[in-house]
């Protein structure tokens, strides 16, 4: 069947939407293991700032001062148990709020919404202020908000890192900035996100207003269901995505000296990693020999026994 031009502009101009929409789509790092996470980026600024900085100091002959990061020597093995299954969750935090620092600090506008908007929907009975929303909070203040809400919720460090996830994921949806005036309510909204979709014993919104005194269950349940909508109720994240997250903070922590908690390697801690090891050495044996059960190769050829032929 043969269209006129007209037809086919038609047809392209009804396609072209939906070309947009995933191009858009498969550059959200939230959705997209190969997609840039946003954090890492727009730290990237300050990282190289603080580099020529040292290499200035280093040129200058002034003293950078003791090495703070440990290194392994034939005496002394360190190693960091925080895994992509199992951060440490004191680390992961702070690696979290640095990220939601920087996307405060090296914002792009102040776009926002009402429902955000900590003076229009203040968490605490303190009154708000007056430049609330020109000033930027330090790394620590994100840092003892986030933690306080972690330790009274008992909540995980992979939780934490789905937040930060939520987070970026509706910056991208909603088209917003994480900025003074959002940046409490935001992450609150995420952490509530996160900690009922990712953790087995979810917390329920009333457990939130018996931490945050002054804040009612009505103004709970209303962001939660904005947050949600403006997720387009999308809360699935990959184990992709998360592993993509959980490697960018560790970058981030080298880019900031954050370093993870480093322990000698003793004879207790060398048994546990032994019996870990062997554990996983069988499970991997099993699942090859099941493997083995059901199909041959022809690179298992080898070593199986062969009958003689008899040629008559």
């Amino acid at each position: 069947k043969c269209f006129t031009p007209a037809t086919n502009n038609e047809h392209l101009n009804a396609f072209l939407p939906f070309v947009v929409s995933e191009l858009a789509l498969e550059s959200n790092p939230s959705d997209h293991a190969r997609a840039s996470t946003i954090f890492l980026s727009k730290s990237q600024t300050d990282v190289r700032d603080k580099r020529k900085s040292n290499h200035i100091n280093h040129v200058s002959h002034v003293s950078p001062g003791p090495l703070s990061k440990k290194y392994s020597s034939c005496s002394t093995i360190f190693i960091d148990d925080s895994t992509v299954s199992q951060p440490n969750l004191k680390s992961t935090i702070k690696c979290v709020t640095l990220a939601i620092y920087y996307h405060i600090k090296n914002r792009d506008s102040d776009r926002s919404l009402d429902i955000f908007d900590e003076k229009l929907h203040p968490l605490s009975r303190e009154p708000v202020p007056d430049d609330y929303a020109y000033v930027d909070p330090e790394h620590k203040l994100i840092y003892r908000f986030v933690r306080t809400l972690f330790s009274a919720a008992q909540l995980t460090a992979e939780c934490a890192i789905v937040t930060l996830v939520y987070l970026e994921r509706l910056l991208t949806y909603a088209e917003l900035d994480i900025c003074p005036a959002n940046w409490k309510r935001i992450v609150l909204g995420a952490i509530l996100l996160a900690s009922k979709v990712w953790d087995d014993q979810a917390v329920w919104n009333v457990d939130y207003c018996q931490i945050l005194k002054d804040i009612t269950v009505e103004d709970m349940n209303e962001m939660e269901r904005h947050f949600l909508e403006l997720l387009q109720f999308n809360i699935n994240v990959p184990a992709s995505v998360y592993a993509k997250y959980y490697f960018d903070l560790r970058q981030l922590a080298d880019d900031n000296n954050l370093s993870f908690p480093l322990e000698p390697l003793n004879n207790q801690r060398a048994q546990k990693l032994e019996a870990i090891s062997r554990l996983c050495e069988d499970k991997y044996k099993d699942l090859s020999r099941a493997t083995m059960r059901r199909s041959l190769s022809a690179d298992n050829l080898i070593g199986i026994r062969r009958s003689n032929a008899v040629l008559s």
